[in-house]
C-alpha cells in the first residue's frame, strides 16, 4: 500500500473524468446546435461540432445532458456531506484572491502543497460550478419552456434564456482552456487527478 497522502479520492477523479467527457460532448453537439440559427451572427466551423444534423447533434445533446446533470449532482451532494466544498474552496477572501491573481500573473504561483487550493483555483472552481447550474437551468428553459414560466421569464424570456445558455458556455469553455494549460504548466496535476497520489 502506498505511503503517499491521497490528493483526489476514486469518487472524485471518476467524477471529474465523467463530468470532462460530458462537457465535451455537450459543447461540440451544443454548437452543431447553435449553428442551426447562428443567431449571434457567426457559425461555429463544423469540423469541431458533433452531431452531423441538427437532430443528430440534439440527440448527443440530451444524452450528455443527463450524465452531466446526475454527475453533477452526485459530485455536489458527495462534496457537501464530506465537507470537502467547505474545506477546500472556502474562505475565500478577495486580499488572498488579488494576491494569487498577482503572483499567476507574475508566474510565482506556488504549488508545492496539492492538498491545498489556492484563491484563484477555488474561485475558478467555484466559477464552474455555478456556471454548470445556470447552463442546466438556461437548457431547460430551452428544452421545456412550457414547463418552466417563472425561470423562463426570469432569464428574460426564451430568447434571453439562449444568450444565457451560449455565454454560460463560452464561460465553461474558457474555463476549460485554461485549466487544461494549467495542467500543462503543472504535469503533476494530472498524476494526481489519475492516480490520486
Amino acid at each position: 500500500m502506498s505511503t503517499k497522502p491521497l490528493i483526489h479520492p476514486g469518487w472524485l477523479r471518476a467524477m471529474h473524468w465523467l463530468n470532462a467527457i460530458a462537457v465535451v460532448l455537450l459543447m461540440m453537439s451544443g454548437w452543431r446546435i447553435y449553428n442551426a440559427t447562428a443567431f449571434l451572427g457567426f457559425a461555429i466551423p463544423a469540423d469541431i461540432t458533433l452531431g452531423g444534423w441538427l437532430g443528430g447533434a440534439l440527440m448527443w445533446h440530451f444524452a450528455a445532458m443527463w450524465v452531466l446533470i446526475f454527475n453533477g449532482l452526485l459530485y455536489l451532494a458527495f462534496n457537501i456531506f464530506s465537507k470537502r466544498l467547505f474545506h477546500k474552496f472556502f474562505p475565500l477572501s478577495p486580499r488572498a484572491l488579488v494576491a494569487d491573481m498577482l503572483a499567476a500573473l507574475k508566474g510565482k504561483l506556488a504549488h508545492a502543497d496539492p492538498t491545498h487550493y489556492n484563491a484563484v483555483q477555488r474561485l475558478a472552481y467555484l466559477f464552474v460550478m455555478v456556471d454548470s447550474i445556470v447552463l442546466v437551468l438556461s437548457g431547460l428553459v430551452l428544452w421545456k419552456s412550457v414547463q418552466f414560466p417563472i425561470l423562463r421569464e426570469f432569464m428574460g424570456g426564451y430568447e434571453g434564456a439562449r444568450f444565457v445558455h451560449f455565454f454560460s458556455m463560452a464561460g465553461l469553455a474558457a474555463f476549460v482552456v485554461i485549466h487544461v494549460v494549467m495542467v500543462a504548466l503543472v504535469p503533476k496535476t494530472l498524476v494526481y487527478m489519475v492516480r490520486g497520489r
